[in-house]
């Protein structure tokens, strides 16, 4: 008899996302809206952004997306988008000058993130990631909106973690 109490008793969470989230106590999530202050980048750069991370949580969590004060509330800006020469390819020719054989976009986005229901997890920081392109082959515009999608994975991936996965 006290096995079968032992056995009801227990209770094993298993997320294949991995969350540690608690859908009694946590039901809703909001995001703002992310803005680009970095000066730099696509002009749709943070609607971009604000969308894919409520897309990103609705995929992953069984968390509603609300309007505003939801149970998890993320807020930010993107703080930098910077394009860097990262390898030199030295000219044959004493008339050309020696050029960029490698170019990354970094891109850093500020997170604010609240947790109505535990205040010890709240925090604000700074997620970045870059992506490297070749520009003797092909040229920024030819592939900037795909790489500012895979950065944005990539970040949006990180603040996942950092938030509902306690990573």
């Amino acid at each position: 008899m006290t096995l079968v109490f032992f056995l009801t008793s227990c209770k094993v969470e298993y997320s294949f996302t991995g969350t540690t989230l608690d859908y009694n106590v946590t039901q809703t999530f909001s995001v703002e809206n992310f803005f680009n202050d970095s000066g730099g980048g696509p002009a749709n750069m943070g609607q971009l952004f604000t969308e894919n991370l409520k897309d990103y949580f609705q995929r992953n969590t069984q968390l509603e997306l609300i309007r505003s004060n939801g149970d998890l509330q993320f807020s930010g800006a993107i703080s930098r988008y910077t394009i860097t020469p990262q390898a030199t390819v030295s000219s044959q020719s004493p008339n050309q000058p020696d050029r960029a054989g490698q170019m990354r976009i970094t891109i850093a986005v500020e997170v604010e993130f609240v947790n109505l229901a535990d205040e010890s997890e709240n925090m604000k920081r700074t997620f970045n990631f870059f992506q490297d392109y070749d520009p003797r082959n092909t040229s920024l515009l030819q592939v900037e909106t795909e790489l500012v999608e895979v950065i944005f994975e990539n970040i949006i991936q990180d603040v996942f973690t950092s938030t509902v996965a306690n990573w």
